[in-house]
């Protein structure tokens, strides 16, 4: 007599398979069931208030501001001249590396500390000189240039 192909373990899948199957159906049925037709466009309409958010009531129109289209404006407005002088900024250097080449300088105004390449120095700077710069991005931020001793 051949034994049966079947083992409890197929057995099992099988089970869960229809399973599966049987509880998708269920939850189709069940959707179908719910669906509410017939909804009237007053009911789908939504509505943005004076704040921006969606609500389901129309908005209040004495709330409603007054925008002069001639002051919108579509591109970016345009910079001003920088003057020459306001490039040049003060500063002091904090810490300075000669064998290495480079050092820091904190900005007398905005209290940053910003690195310097010996290669941008004009003169032989120390710790605790003071210094005029002007700054330029850098490869990981801000760089002092055009450094000379004051």
């Amino acid at each position: 007599m051949a034994r049966s192909t079947e083992t409890f373990n197929k057995k099992e899948k099988e089970k869960k398979r229809l399973k599966k199957q049987k509880e998708k159906r269920e939850k189709a049925e069940e959707r179908k069931d719910n669906v509410v037709k017939g909804k009237s466009l007053d009911e789908m309409m939504a509505y943005v208030d004076e704040n921006g958010n969606l609500t389901s009531t129309p908005p209040d129109p004495t709330k409603k501001k007054k925008i002069i289209t001639e002051d919108i404006q579509i591109a970016t407005p345009k910079q001003e001249a920088i003057q020459p002088g306001d490039l040049i900024r003060k500063g002091k250097v904090t810490f300075f590396n000669e064998s290495k080449g480079y050092g820091f300088i904190k900005d007398s105004e905005s209290q940053e500390s910003i690195f310097v390449h010996i290669n941008e120095l004009s003169e032989a700077v120390g710790e605790n000189d003071k210094v005029t710069f002007e700054i330029e991005p850098g490869q990981k931020g801000m760089t002092a240039v055009r450094v000379k001793k004051v």
